[in-house]
This record gives C-alpha cells, sequence and structure tokens, in this order.
C-alpha cells in the first residue's frame, strides 16, 4: 500500500515526464497537442496537491482543472483561472470533431506560446507549493 507522499511523488514524477513532450510538441508546430499534453501536467499537479491536502490518496477521476483545484487548499488569481478555462477548453474540445477545427485556428504559434508561458508559471507553482 502506498503511503501519502508515495502518491504526491507518483502525480510529481508523471507530470514532469509529460512536461518533456510539450517543447518538441510545440517545435513541431503540434500546437493544440502540445497545450493537450500542457494540460495533462496541470492535471497530474492538480491531483499531487488533491491527495497532500485531502483524507484519502485517491483523486477523483475527472479533467476538470478548476473543478480539481477547488478540492485543494490552493488560491489562483483570476488571470490563472482564465488560463486553467483556457485549457480546459483545449482538453476538453479538442477531442471532439466538432470542436477540433476551432481549436487548431485558435492556436497557432503566437497563441499557445503565450498559454504554454502561462502553463509554465502555474506548473513551477504548482511544484513549490508542494514542497
Amino acid at each position: 500500500m502506498m503511503t501519502k507522499q508515495e502518491h504526491i511523488a507518483y502525480w510529481v514524477e508523471t507530470a514532469a515526464k509529460n512536461w518533456k513532450a510539450v517543447t518538441p510538441l510545440y517545435n513541431a508546430k503540434c500546437y493544440v497537442e502540445a497545450l493537450f499534453w500542457g494540460h495533462l501536467v496541470l492535471e497530474k499537479l492538480l491531483k499531487a496537491h488533491w491527495v497532500k491536502d485531502n483524507v484519502g490518496n485517491t483523486p477523483p477521476k475527472i479533467h476538470h482543472l478548476i473543478k480539481l483545484a477547488a478540492q485543494t487548499k490552493l488560491a489562483f488569481t483570476d488571470e490563472e483561472l482564465l488560463s486553467l478555462a483556457k485549457m480546459n477548453e483545449v482538453q476538453l474540445e479538442g477531442r471532439y470533431p466538432d470542436y477540433i477545427k476551432n481549436i487548431y485556428k485558435i492556436y497557432k504559434l503566437k497563441e499557445t506560446a503565450i498559454l504554454l508561458k502561462e502553463v509554465d508559471k502555474i506548473r513551477k507553482c504548482l511544484l513549490k507549493n508542494l514542497q
């Protein structure tokens, strides 16, 4: 049986592995895919915080970043919440053909770079708050 700290370490370690995929995808001009993986990184780090801040060790099996964040003791700025909402949009809408075309139209080089910069900022804060 894993300890609480081992559960947290699992989420942190897998988020770090996923983060390594973001830059190569971005450099290959796979912008939506880079954002998708960025979402996964934030999701896993929020799940690490969920484990830290709750009695149980198994976070809910959801992908909605704002809902996960609400179940932790973290406080986010309005700007960070907006970035989380945008990441939710990419992750959720990027899965379905009705929406995917719009996501690909929106997230080109500049827009992706701006959002990934915010993702990295949030990622670093989440990691710092786990120490």
